[in-house]
């Protein structure tokens, strides 16, 4: 009866990629506070679902002309870069402090949404 919880959460997790926001800014707590998942293997999960969906939503803003694709280069490569020395970095951390970086991150993220949103005016 568990996998319900599992899919409930990856549905959470797919309706807030679909929105635009990251899915796994909900879906890595909800699996790590609410299903007891380690760190580690909730942000694996979170890295595995975003390659097919980024994947698919880069499909769609390059057919909508949406994506510059000469400067796409200079975004990609230092970006799967940072990305890979991250996990590396990652796997050595401790649980706990794995959970404090990220929860880190999601007060600084929604400062930053917070305050572009208020003074966008």
């Amino acid at each position: 009866m568990k996998w319900i919880f599992y899919v409930l959460v990856g549905m959470a997790g797919g309706v807030l990629a679909g929105m635009g926001m990251g899915g796994g800014t909900l879906t890595i707590p909800l699996l790590v506070l609410l299903l007891g998942v380690e760190q580690t293997v909730a942000q694996t999960v979170n890295l595995v679902a975003f390659l097919p969906t980024g994947a698919v939503a880069l499909g769609v803003h390059i057919k909508n002309k949406l994506v510059v694709l000469d400067k796409v280069l200079f975004l990609l490569v230092p970006a799967f870069c940072a990305s890979v020395l991250s996990s590396i970095f990652a796997t050595d951390l401790e649980g706990e402090v794995l959970s404090k970086l990220f929860g880190g991150f999601l007060i600084l993220t929604s400062i930053v949404s917070f305050s572009l949103s208020t003074f966008k005016k």
